[in-house]
């Protein structure tokens, strides 16, 4: 356990008294360079936490091998390989420490799944416990990350699980925390740094890694542009069918229009909606339609007007989620300076939300 800031600062008191001088003070964590003419690199640190449990104590096959689920090894390398490329290699993710734990995690109401069990429940689809959610709190002190986020030594947690292990896709937690499709984690606050929680599934691919990213991504620059209403209607247009009347768009927003809420003016769309999408997860829709997605990456000189053109589906990938997701991710602005008061480098927003006030 860590000691509490009260305590640091008498014993930092006492040492003076003992020794002279002015009393050491703790280094604080590394702050990111006013928004200029230069461009900086961000280079995340990681904890990673693969849940992967023996499940056959015969033959001592861990959960993954059991299942024949992905190997969370090949899944980091692909999923920091693609965000490194999708930001121009602006975002080199660096993994500090790995473990794995012979253990799945506790839920919010102190129930831990047998291993045996676990496996029946997901290979039947039936029986899964109610509440799904897990205990973050306990897999942060199990792990003492508060304290340990507080010293520097790592900008985010990696949790790797299966189905009905109840992470969210991604939360953020220490003071200040707010919603990033998920969370906020209570009982943080006496952390000074926020910091996300990344919730992976090993047993998808790096596609559904990167739409994580991508929600995460959505809900950090809704906040920054105070588009919380405007995002949540793209996703559930019957809440307020009027959302699109007579509003004057800020970037963001004009970044995630798609033909089906503007007819004729598609920019890049959602995570969910490609420029022509009818529907949820619809990447793969052959309908031809007018879009200046490709506008985005000569950002901040958008050209005026628009330079719309029928776009193929075959630009995103056909299909394709994890084609999808980079494509919609590489256009998200990663540029240096400022435009309408806020860092057209959108990257700083979501990969570190400290930077977001």
């Amino acid at each position: 356990m860590s000691q509490s800031p009260s305590f640091l600062s008498a014993f930092f008191d006492f040492l003076a008294r003992l020794f002279g001088g002015s009393p050491p003070q703790p280094t604080p964590p590394p702050q990111p360079p006013p928004d200029s003419g230069i461009l900086t690199p961000l280079q995340p640190r990681v904890f990673v936490i693969v849940h992967n449990p023996v499940v056959d104590t015969v033959t001592g096959k861990k959960l993954v091998e059991a299942m024949n689920w992905n190997d969370p090894n090949q899944l980091i390398a692909g999923y920091i390989a693609d965000v490194d490329e999708c930001s121009g290699g602006l975002v080199k993710y660096q993994v500090t420490q790995k473990i794995e734990v012979d253990e799945l995690p506790v839920k919010v109401d102190g129930f831990r799944y047998a291993p045996q069990q676990y496996v029946q429940v997901a290979r039947t689809n039936t029986g899964a416990h109610d509440p799904d959610a897990v205990d973050y709190l306990a897999i942060l002190r199990k792990f003492n990350i508060l304290p340990r986020v507080t010293a520097g030594e790592f900008d985010e947690v990696w949790l790797f699980g299966g189905p009905y292990f109840g992470f969210w896709e991604s939360a953020m937690a220490g003071a200040g925390a707010f919603f990033c499709n998920g969370g906020p984690i209570a009982n943080t606050a006496q952390c000074p740094r926020k910091f996300v929680v990344m919730g992976f599934n090993y047993q998808r691919g790096a596609g559904e890694m990167l739409e994580d990213l991508g929600h995460r991504a959505e809900s950090i620059l809704a906040r920054v542009f105070h588009s919380e209403d405007f995002l949540a209607w793209t996703y559930d247009r019957e809440r307020n069918p009027n959302a699109m009347s007579n509003r004057q768009l800020n970037l963001f927003e004009r970044y995630l229009l798609f033909d089906q809420i503007a007819p004729g003016k598609s920019n890049v769309g959602t995570v969910h909606y490609a420029p022509n999408s009818q529907s949820d997860y619809e990447w793969d829709n052959a309908t031809l339609v007018p879009s200046c997605a490709d506008d985005w990456l000569q950002f901040p000189d958008l050209p005026s007007p628009p330079n719309f053109r029928l776009m193929p589906a075959t630009e995103w990938g056909n299909g394709d989620s994890r084609a999808h997701h980079k494509w919609w991710l590489t256009r998200l602005p990663k540029v240096a300076g400022t435009t309408n008061n806020i860092a057209s480098n959108w990257w700083k927003y979501f990969v570190d939300p400290n930077n977001v006030k």
